[in-house]
Order: C-alpha cells, then structure tokens, then sequence
C-alpha cells in the first residue's frame, strides 16, 4: 500500500513538474510565472464574466460621467502592447458605491461611481486604470487559475465551465480574475501582484500623458476614505497606502522622464 502511495505521489510531482517547465514564463518586471492556460482562454474567461457583471450590476446612464472615463481609459490601453490585446477595450461605468475598478482578460475595463468620488481628477482615475490594466498585462489572473489547477482544482473544471457559459459561477475562475461572486466585491490579488501592477500602471500613466505624482495623491486619498481602519499590512493581501506610496515613490523619476516626452497630454473631462 505505501508502494502505490508513493508511486502516486511520484508520478502526480512528475506531472506537476513537467507542466511547470513547460509553462514557465515571465512577468514584465522579471518575476518567474507559471502560466498553464493560452491567453484565448482567459480573454474568454473575461467576456464571460464582464457580461455576467453586465447582467447583475446597474450601468451609469450618465453621458458625461461616462465619457469622462472612456476618455481616460482609451488614452492608457493605447499603451497596451499588442500582444496582451489587439482590439478595442471596452469600458463601462458601474452605479455602485464600490471606490474600486477592475480590467479583465478580453480587453474589458470596469469602473465604480465611487471610485469617481475619491479619485478627483483624471490623472488619479488614470492611475487605478494603469493599474488594473497592469493586472492584465501581466497575466495575473492566469498565473492564479494556474496556481490553483497546480494544487488539485483541475484543468478540466475550467474548460466545462468555459464550454456551459459557467464562468461567473465558477469560484475558481472569478477569484483568478479578481472578482467575487457578490457582484461588486474585487477578490485581492497578492501583494506581490498589486506591487507589480503598481509599477506597470505608473508606466502606462506616464506613457499616456497623465501626471505621475497623481498616483501618489491617490493613495492618500485611499487612506483618508478608509478612515485610518485599513488592515496592518502583515495581515492583508494587499500592501497598504503607506508602502504603495514609498514604493511609487521610489520609481518616480523614471516614470517622470517617460511622462516629459510623452507626446500627449490627455484632457478629459468629468
């Protein structure tokens, strides 16, 4: 019996291995990933779940609000490369009081009412974009789904949902992509991710125009809605205001030296 065992055990860390190396990729700041999916899966991931969100979240029926954010969004994913999404991305405003955003695989942009209220202007609003964009760029909500097919949950589970239209009610996949089954609850990605895609999102802001110390006049306003009650970093996901702003910080004068020749200066308009 301890034979069968082990023999098991051998030959699930073979495979586990063997599809490790050859789904051995890396992210655009030089961090080993796994990714076991091809990317037209997950933007498939992502359409399904953006027209489930469609179907269950009131949409902002206000034209300016809206074109204030197309605006901005249009301005970061032409920054997008190719190769992550080659297509128009599609943006729409929620009416929930979440202060949050999300982008998905398939070119999908998502943003709060309440986000709008706490980012003031469009270099903040840009900031969160450029950030959750950065999610997309560096395929984190694949590394996560393959994270958890590498620890049993199985490659089959996605392909049935994709195939029966499942994907909103598939824990698995919404959590991969950051979104929760509550419509409106964003699932937090690892501190390592939010870092990752702090630093992509500075770049795509900068690339497009917008003013890079805004991201840093962001996330105090983040600290100040939260009311001082936000978790001890050690014990969240996500890193906290302070360290966020250390770290845009620290990357501040190369983001400024990409903003002085960017060749627009957006200006949209609430």
């Amino acid at each position: 019996m301890n034979f069968i065992l082990k023999r098991i055990a051998l030959v699930t860390l073979t495979i586990v291995t063997t599809l490790t190396i050859a789904a051995c990729a890396t992210s655009p700041t030089g961090r080993n990933q796994v990714l076991l999916f091809p990317e037209s899966q997950l933007d498939e991931m992502g359409v399904q779940a953006f027209s489930s969100m469609k179907e269950n979240i009131k949409i902002s029926n206000k034209p300016v609000q809206n074109d204030y954010v197309q605006c901005i969004a249009d301005s970061i994913t032409k920054y997008v490369p190719k190769a992550v999404f080659d297509g128009e991305w599609e943006v729409v405003v929620f009416d929930a009081p979440q202060v949050n955003a999300f982008a998905l695989p398939g070119g999908k942009i998502g943003v709060y009412t309440g986000l709008l209220d706490v980012a003031v202007n469009q270099h903040q609003v840009a900031a969160v974009i450029g950030h959750e964009v950065g999610h997309v760029i560096a395929h984190h909500g694949n590394e996560r789904v393959s994270q958890s097919t590498l620890i049993g949950i199985g490659q089959e589970a996605v392909s049935v949902a994709l195939q029966t239209n499942e994907v909103a009610n598939s824990q698995l996949i919404m959590t991969g992509l950051g979104l929760g089954f509550q419509y409106g609850v964003m699932m937090p990605f690892s501190r390592t991710h939010e870092s990752e895609a702090d630093e992509i999102g500075l770049d795509l802001m900068a690339k497009a125009g917008f003013t890079p110390q805004e991201s840093v006049e962001l996330w105090k306003n983040m600290g100040k809605a939260s009311g001082g009650n936000s978790q001890p970093e050690f014990f969240s996901t996500h890193p906290s205001p302070k360290t966020r702003i250390q770290d845009l910080q620290a990357k501040m004068q190369v983001a400024l030296a990409t903003y002085k020749v960017a060749p627009n200066r957006p200006n949209c308009q609430k």
